[in-house]
């Protein structure tokens, strides 16, 4: 019986770990996959927030820059970026004229409505159009803050480093015109640097074959007058 008890408690260990065992292997690369998507996402947060940066960059001075201390510190400091609105002078509209019925620059001559350039912050400016959303801990959607702006330029994950994102400007020439380009990007290999090597491997393996894509979650291109993202 002593011998037998025997048996019968290593069969069971041996089953218990392979069940174990099993489960592990079907689950791990379920992992992977939730947490390769959680970081896609907040990558992507990022980025389209740096391409609307750079987008309120070039409004304002007329290219893009490759620089997040450029970037952000003036966007964030100074008051640049040029605004024209119209003030409507109802006192000298008569009564029988609707000033949505006729061209603004007929009513710019008459004098019914007049244009005024002002300089804004940009920041101000982009949360004022509401620009830069963000969803908080509270499930509510509300815009940056400063200091979530100077944080940009940090790439989420691993979050315990604290690489940046690799991002480049330019002046690309096209049919005998130059115009600005701008790319930022985050290679798979540094997003995923803490997880599964293997999984990491097949994922930029995987990624790679789709028409020739760039392995790893970026906006712009230093290459083409685009600054669409890789992951819309």
């Amino acid at each position: 019986m002593k011998g037998r008890t025997i048996i019968q408690i290593v069969l069971a260990v041996a089953i218990v770990g392979l069940a174990y065992w099993l489960y592990n292997s079907i689950m791990t690369p379920v992992r992977f996959d939730t947490e390769y998507t959680k970081r896609r996402d907040a990558c992507a947060e990022k980025l389209k927030s740096i391409r609307t940066l750079e987008e309120a960059y070039k409004v304002t001075y007329g290219k893009f820059t490759g620089s997040f201390d450029t970037l952000i510190n003036r966007l964030l400091n100074e008051d640049s970026m040029r605004v024209v609105s119209k003030v409507i002078n109802r006192e000298v509209i008569p009564a029988d004229v609707d000033i949505n019925e006729m061209p603004e620059n007929e009513a710019v001559k008459l004098g019914y409505i007049t244009r005024q350039e002002v300089f804004v912050n940009p920041i101000a400016k982009l949360r004022e159009d509401g620009k830069l959303p963000i969803v908080g801990a509270d499930g509510k959607k509300r815009q940056l803050t400063d200091e979530e702006i100077r944080n940009l330029r940090y790439v989420p994950y691993p979050k315990e480093e604290k690489n940046e994102f690799d991002l480049k400007a330019g002046m690309l020439e096209k049919s005998g015109f130059f115009v600005p380009v701008f790319e930022c990007k985050v290679p798979l290999s540094q997003l995923l640097s803490d997880m599964d090597h293997q999984l990491v491997v097949n994922k930029i393996d995987e990624v790679s074959k789709v028409a020739g894509r760039y392995p790893g979650w970026k906006v712009g291109d230093m290459t083409q007058a685009v600054t669409d993202g890789n992951f819309e």
